[in-house]
């Protein structure tokens, strides 16, 4: 008798897909446990937000169940899910008009004032920093960044997504780069 692991190991991403968009729904279980994780820490990372980023997972694949019978196999299912998390993304803060959370007020109380921080605290400043930084971006910048830094995407596979080329991405990266340390050297002045 196969385990949910040995399934999940067994059948490529497309392969599953194939098979979900078939009618052997089932499958998408082992798509959802696959990739639950990735989307939430893309939606996570994007707005903040716990609950909204489960809601938003859960809305892909609300949405590949829907869709399904567009998928051809043809190209990377991961490519293909990500596009359709950013469409949910951006349908959903279109629908709702949500402008970007400034949260610099709460980072500011745990940034604290103590003269005397550990190495530790010191990290953990640096990288509230750059949370903040990354917050302070705007949506398109953020996201390239998630896309190529936390979800360890190809920059082809960010130009599918994103329906441009291999070129452009790696010029939006870069920019994004650089707008990021900008920003990250303007708060580590401030604070």
């Amino acid at each position: 008798m196969k385990t949910l692991s040995s399934e999940l190991d067994a059948l490529t991403d497309n392969a599953l897909m194939l098979k979900v968009r078939d009618g052997d729904l089932d499958k998408m279980s082992l798509l959802f446990e696959r990739y639950k994780k990735p989307l939430f820490g893309f939606f996570y990372h994007m707005n903040k937000d716990s609950e909204l980023s489960e809601d938003l997972v859960q809305n892909v694949f609300f949405r590949i169940l829907k869709y399904r019978y567009l998928f051809r196999g043809e190209g990377d299912f991961k490519t293909w899910m990500f596009h359709i998390a950013r469409n949910v993304s951006h349908d959903h803060h279109r629908k709702n008009k949500l402008a970007a959370k400034d949260s610099l007020e709460a980072w500011e109380d745990k940034l604290g004032s103590d003269e005397n921080r550990s190495s530790v605290m010191q990290r953990e400043e640096e990288m509230q920093l750059l949370s903040m930084a990354m917050d302070r971006l705007p949506e398109e910048k953020r996201e390239i960044l998630l896309l190529s830094k936390f979800q360890d995407k190809k920059y082809k596979e960010i130009g599918e997504i994103l329906g441009c080329s291999e070129g452009a991405v790696k010029v939006k990266v870069f920019r994004a780069l650089q707008d990021l340390k900008e920003m990250y050297q303007k708060l580590e002045t401030r604070y």
